[in-house]
């Protein structure tokens, strides 16, 4: 049976040893959404916050890229802010890139993504917010 939604030693092993650039998929200027505040978080965790977003903006200060495959330089963390129906490909994209961990939050649920994921070796968590999980785990 596969994990849905990681475990607690996974949560912690992302957070805390994946690494610090995180590309946050989805994340706009727009502070009213959730992207935008989670993003804001991660900064103040020391987190390195690269904005995905088709409109490539320039979020928090960091140069936004239309798609993660765009990225000229390593990303540790996916954060995945989109509808379940997109985050599959987002999670391939994850994959090609080399990413060492994908992150689909609160309501972001795809078992086979989180399969292809894993198969490719990379750490999961689905259907949760790194925002809370800091939070709990502090």
């Amino acid at each position: 049976m596969i994990e849905t939604y990681g475990d607690d030693e996974t949560v912690r092993a992302i957070l805390r040893d994946a690494g610090d650039t995180w590309a946050v998929v989805g994340l706009s200027n727009n502070r009213e959404r959730a992207a935008y505040g989670v993003a804001a978080l991660l900064r103040r965790m020391g987190k390195r916050v690269v904005p995905v977003h088709p409109r490539a903006e320039t979020v928090l200060g960091e140069k936004g890229w239309a798609s993660l495959r765009e990225i000229p330089f390593p990303v540790d963390v996916v954060d995945v802010f989109v509808r379940s129906e997109a985050a599959g490909a987002v999670a391939d994209d994850a994959i090609a890139v080399g990413a060492r961990a994908v992150w689909f939050q609160l309501g972001v649920i795809d078992p086979e993504a989180h399969r292809r994921v894993r198969e490719a070796g990379l750490a999961m968590v689905m259907d949760r917010c790194p925002a809370i999980e800091y939070g709990r785990m502090a």
